[in-house]
């Protein structure tokens, strides 16, 4: 069974506590738009659950294969754009959510390991499911 992610806040803000095993983390939004930025907002978390799992997974594949990887730095931002300005993109005139990805690979690493690992960054679990159909099934629970 997957492990519980609890989320609680209070309705008269948009700070919230997360916990997820024994870890806490916190989310909010910045003062601009009303909250305490008491925290990363939900779209930096996404965001660095993204950047976590690229580094991890280069990192994983450079360790079999023996390769001279020292560290990672992956560097992310979420951003919504216009469909209509994403030549790639199935539906026009429309909000998009964009994430752009740099990823910087610090070792003894020739060309053809660094673009090796760029596509690796690619298959990361976290960037598989963000690029997949995603089923939410969201339900009400028993409270008063």
């Amino acid at each position: 069974m997957p492990r519980e992610i609890v989320v609680h806040g209070s309705a008269k803000g948009f700070a919230q506590e997360i916990t997820a095993g024994n870890h806490r983390l916190s989310a909010d939004e910045p003062q601009t738009v009303g909250g305490t930025d008491t925290g990363p907002t939900p779209y930096d978390l996404i965001a660095a659950a993204l950047g976590a799992c690229t580094s991890m997974t280069v990192a994983l594949y450079a360790r079999r294969k023996q390769w001279a990887l020292e560290t990672v730095t992956v560097k992310l931002g979420h951003s919504r754009v216009h469909a209509a300005d994403c030549a790639n993109c199935e539906a026009k005139d429309r909000l998009l959510d964009r994430i752009e990805v740099e990823v910087e690979f610090h070792g003894n690493l020739d060309e053809d390991q660094r673009q090796r690992l760029l596509q690796i960054a690619n298959q990361c679990p976290v960037h598989k499911t963000l690029t997949s159909k995603i089923d939410i099934r969201t339900r009400l629970r028993g409270s008063q």
